[in-house]
């Protein structure tokens, strides 16, 4: 049986539904277009298969998403309902609450896999060469296992690749994989953190300059940081560096 608070108050009733592990972060999920259970899983690389059916029942049973087969009958496919829909502003509320006030990251907070999700999903699509490009991410610090992703774009459509796509990037871009994190937040200025060399870039001219303007940042990369640590005086060089 599903604990409860035993409280008529509205918050503790929501809470009952989004006070557990990952279910936040689900719905955010399939806010941004993730609707079958492996994009889910590839959106939260660190959630177990388990909990991951876990929470997609809970949040069924709750009427917060339904159900389907997909168009071509081969998968299921969750999608939002009304009630999950006016979530989703609450949620991004959340992130922009998190990039103000929440806690300066750690070293087991740097998912490479997750980062490249978020970038994928956050690509000016516009400012893009048509046809096939592909980027290559290293990320420096890391063991081999995590240390390379591709992202390759062919009308329109991106994917993320966890193994080499079997063709020459067109981009190649080498960080450490905090600092690159820290100028996807707006912490750091991408563009100088580029042109310094401190986020190595390579291949033809004309796309490794153009690199930086294919990035949208993460959503939140604009909200200002309120909490005094790192992170704060990080942003506070970068807006004063323009």
């Amino acid at each position: 049986m599903k604990s409860t608070y035993g409280q008529y108050c509205p918050v503790s009733l929501a809470s009952e539904v989004l006070g557990e592990r990952w279910t936040i972060l689900i719905i955010f999920a399939l806010s941004e277009g993730s609707s079958r259970f492996n994009r889910l899983q590839r959106a939260l690389p660190r959630i177990s298969a388990s909990t991951l059916a876990q929470r997609l029942r809970s949040l069924e049973e709750s009427r917060v998403i339904s159900k389907q087969k997909s168009v071509d009958g081969g998968a299921i496919e969750y999608q939002l309902t009304d009630a999950g829909e006016d979530l989703v502003p609450i949620v991004k509320q959340m992130g922009q609450w998190g990039q103000r006030w929440a806690r300066d990251l750690e070293v087991e907070d740097l998912d490479p896999r997750h980062l490249i999700w978020s970038v994928h999903l956050r690509l000016d699509l516009d400012e893009m060469p048509s046809g096939r490009t592909t980027i290559q991410f290293e990320f420096t610090d890391l063991r081999k296992v995590d240390r390379f992703y591709w992202i390759v774009v062919n009308k329109r459509k991106v994917d993320v690749c966890l193994k080499h796509p079997g063709h020459e990037p067109d981009v190649c871009v080498a960080s450490e994989i905090l600092r690159f994190i820290e100028a996807w937040r707006g912490f750091r200025s991408l563009e100088n953190e580029v042109k310094s060399g401190r986020i190595k870039v390579t291949g033809a001219p004309e796309m490794r300059h153009a690199f930086t303007s294919w990035l949208l940042l993460s959503a939140v990369a604009h909200v200002g940081r309120q909490r005094q640590g790192r992170e704060r005086t990080l942003q506070r060089r970068n807006k004063k560096s323009y």
